[in-house]
């Protein structure tokens, strides 16, 4: 995972010609900007700082400063009027989101005792079209906040979502994701060109082999096994079978060959650098690698709970809408539609195999499957539920241009039974009847295949989309 941290960028400014005509408001609004800069850190990223840009020799230094840096979205604060020449030269050089923010230091003036200075102070919001309208016709995107400096709950809540919109772009960018054996045959929907992921999002797409694996499967030591069997005897519980027949109790043999590919699994993530993995292997039957492609889901789910998603089916998609949904703090269980109930007016949502379990509030069950329903081989499989509350699902999906494009829909996870098959389940209700909610998921035309993430996201997903100018479609 990298450990790189995450740069915003940001610049007041201001009429140069102010300064000597009223003594004190360029430091009155330093003061407003230096209040602003100790918010911005209060939200977890490094802040760079390029002061005040008042003249295009200024605006030219903050220009090289940003893409020194490399930050990953920038805030121009219009802290009084100023000319849109001296703003465009940044935001031209810095192709990443630019967010104007005017902050009125006060609810009103005074107006009995209002001075032009007084006025000038509070001049957020003159500049805001004009610059605008520069950055249009330069064809840059951009986006506007204006409120309060002070005591506005709503626009440092949509500052806060652009903070962590950053830090979903700058993992997006720095991805290094690995694709394991090969998709699934015939689900047309996953399969991909890893250069869309090279060109538009900025990823490296590693091939991973069978033979990668299984060297450092064989590799694991005695000492790292039992250790591995610790850690998931104390994470997993492991009841009695259900009503399930391919559903019994894991036996020792599956448990240590799974606990053994979980260690190996781990050393395979930590040589290459990968921030997510892709994969599936059918394999022949009862060949060796046919095995260990079965045994991947307890260190998938291990994996997947540390924020290092693992996308069964070759699904290199999804992986990213999971990289996205934990990024954002969500989690990003790997899920599709299951079965529907009309008189509760909900669907199973969930998966077989691995998923994000840190988003659930029981501990995740192991159950043994004696086959893995439309897959080959058997072993150990994950059983569990997200945490009851909000949530939101994301799709990515490709148009028929090839363009990436959100699905997205929130919902709420709501108690109740979960079949006992070893696969993920969570009851999802969603604001719109049950059968509309499918007609209208499946007319936006997603990949069978979704991020289940804890949490309503859809406003950072929107600006997300925004960012990435990629059409999301909200289903609701």
């Amino acid at each position: 995972m990298r450990t790189t941290n995450v740069k915003v960028g940001t610049f007041n400014v201001g009429l140069q010609r102010y300064w000597m005509q009223f003594p004190g408001l360029e430091e009155r609004l330093a003061g407003y900007h230096k209040h602003f800069v100790k918010k911005l850190e209060g939200f977890g990223v490094d802040v760079v700082c390029a002061g005040l840009v008042d003249t295009m020799d200024k605006a030219r230094r903050a220009a090289q400063l940003f893409r020194s840096h490399d930050v990953d979205v920038i805030f121009c604060n219009v802290t009084t009027y100023v000319y849109s020449s001296v703003v465009l030269p940044i935001a031209k050089a810095n192709q990443v989101p630019f967010i104007l923010v005017g902050l009125q230091p006060t609810a009103r003036m005074d107006y009995p005792k209002a001075t032009t200075y007084e006025q000038l102070a509070h001049d957020n919001c003159t500049s805001l079209p004009e610059i605008g309208y520069a950055l249009t016709r330069a064809g840059i995107p951009y986006s506007v906040l204006f409120g309060r400096l002070e005591g506005d709950e709503r626009v440092w809540k949509e500052i806060g979502e652009w903070c962590q919109v950053a830090k979903v772009l700058h993992d997006l960018r720095y991805a290094d994701l690995g694709f394991l054996g090969h998709t699934y045959e015939g689900m047309l929907d996953m399969y991909f060109d890893p250069t869309d992921f090279h060109t538009f999002f900025g990823q490296n797409i590693k091939m991973i082999e069978m033979c990668d694996l299984k060297e450092r499967v064989d590799a694991v030591t005695d000492s790292e096994l039992q250790t591995m069997l610790t850690r998931i005897r104390d994470f997993f519980e492991f009841p009695a079978p259900g009503a399930d027949p391919i559903a019994g109790p894991v036996s020792d043999d599956v448990l240590e060959y799974s606990a053994k590919v979980a260690q190996g699994l781990e050393q395979l993530v930590e040589d290459f650098e990968l921030d997510g993995m892709a994969y599936y292997y059918a394999g022949i039957d009862g060949h060796e690698y046919e095995r260990l492609a079965a045994s991947l889901i307890i260190g998938n789910s291990l994996l997947t709970g540390r924020g290092i998603p693992i996308a069964g089916e070759g699904d290199m998609k999804n992986c990213v809408a999971m990289l996205i949904m934990d990024r954002l703090g969500a989690g990003g269980s790997f899920a599709e539609l299951h079965p529907v109930d009309f008189e509760g007016d909900f669907v199973l949502v969930g998966h077989d195999g691995p998923g994000h379990i840190r988003i659930s509030d029981q501990k995740p069950i192991l159950r043994g499957l004696s086959l893995y329903h439309g897959k080959k081989g058997y072993g150990a499989s994950v059983e569990f539920k997200v945490k009851t509350g909000p949530v939101t699902i994301l799709g990515l999906t490709q148009t028929y241009e090839g363009r990436f494009k959100f699905v997205v829909a929130e919902g709420e996870s709501i108690p109740g039974l979960i079949p006992a098959t070893g696969n993920t389940n969570s009851r999802v209700r969603f604001p719109i009847p049950v059968h509309d909610f499918i007609e209208k998921w499946a007319e936006a035309a997603p990949t069978h295949h979704f991020a289940l993430g804890v949490g309503h996201c859809q406003s950072q997903l929107k600006k997300l989309a925004r960012a990435l100018d990629i059409e999301m479609a909200v289903i609701a």
